[in-house]
């Protein structure tokens, strides 16, 4: 057991500062390109690395490990392109966002996911190109189509449980042809809605379960738990269900956004990832307002295969603003 990650914390009710929810949708979509750029510098390091370096528990947008302090990864770099084409594209439009995510491969980032690569570099129609590999591997419940979320939950979350899951499941496909990614995905955009709505996510667990696929619907209520805790995950953090139990591991154990994420990277393992979908939820829930000044203020985005252009804390808040006011453009009933 990691000794800095007590199991015998007993959860706490989170502190809600109530901005309004154009708060709580900037907090989900910066809080996570936070949380990634918080956890690329502890990536594979062991537990209580993070808390090591920070022991007066300020912790800062570092770098280290190939990225400059405030960089964030692939992780955010996937989102934003789910948001640009959303709200270009006005609604979702599958063949777009994985267009975007093939230029966005050749244009050599610094970091891209083993599976996620495969599929993107195949040369295999969208459509097929995810489905194609998990027949030949085996293998792709990663995490990979969690980390990207942040966007889409925000843009389909006015548009209720069915939509935002289906709609989920329909993204993470695009890279991952396990139906257990496409469940925790559907199961984080949900979550994400009821907290964009002032509500409590950890409390809608039980409903976004009934929700699963029953075949997957088991391993994931073991996961999502209250007495859950990061030591009991079976797979390495970089896998799905570790993955999103740790994100509400953190939240449900702390108080604070800023709480949370420290505790998500302390962890150890996938540190950007954890903590960018930890950034997510904590963000929807405390808001933009709750994400510390001296994160925002380094935070930045670089898109490869677009030249030289870097997106900003601002161009994150304006992104989210966006795909929140397009909430009411129809959905392909194709993609649904």
């Amino acid at each position: 057991m990691n000794p800095r990650v007590p199991r015998d914390r007993a959860p706490v009710p989170p502190v809600r500062p109530d901005g309004g929810r154009r708060d709580r949708v900037r907090g989900a979509v910066v809080g996570s390109a936070a949380g990634d750029a918080l956890g690329a510098p502890f990536e594979f390091g062991p537990p209580g690395a993070f808390s090591a370096r920070f022991p007066d528990g300020v912790g800062t947008l570092c770098g280290g490990g190939g990225w400059d302090p405030g960089e964030a990864t692939d992780d955010t770099q996937m989102a934003v392109l789910v948001g640009q084409s959303l709200v270009e594209c006005g609604g979702l439009e599958l063949p777009d966002v994985f267009a975007r995510f093939r230029r966005w491969a050749a244009g050599d980032p610094k970091d891209i996911g083993l599976q996620t690569e495969d599929v993107l570099t195949s040369g295999e129609p969208w459509d097929l190109a995810a489905a194609l590999h998990f027949q030949v591997n085996a293998r792709a419940a990663g995490n990979g189509s969690l980390m990207r979320a942040s966007t889409s939950a925000v843009y389909f979350a006015r548009r209720g449980r069915a939509a935002t899951m289906a709609a989920a499941r329909r993204l993470a496909a695009l890279t991952h042809g396990d139906r257990a990614a496409w469940e925790g995905t559907a199961v984080l955009h949900e979550l994400v809605r009821v907290a964009l709505g002032g509500a409590d996510p950890l409390a809608a667990v039980e409903a976004a379960l009934a929700e699963v696929h029953p075949d997957h619907r088991a391993r994931w209520a073991d996961v999502l738990a209250p007495g859950w805790h990061p030591d009991d995950a079976t797979e390495f953090n970089g896998a799905v269900w570790p993955c999103l139990g740790t994100a509400l591991w953190a939240l449900r154990t702390t108080t604070g956004f800023e709480g949370a994420l420290a505790a998500a990277v302390d962890v150890g393992g996938d540190t950007d990832t954890v903590a960018a979908v930890t950034g997510t939820l904590a963000g929807a829930v405390h808001g933009l307002g709750a994400v510390p000044e001296r994160w925002t203020r380094t935070l930045h985005v670089p898109l490869p295969g677009h030249g030289d252009r870097v997106l900003r804390t601002a161009d994150l808040v304006a992104l989210a603003d966006r795909l929140d006011e397009s909430a009411e453009i129809p959905i392909p009933d194709t993609y649904i």
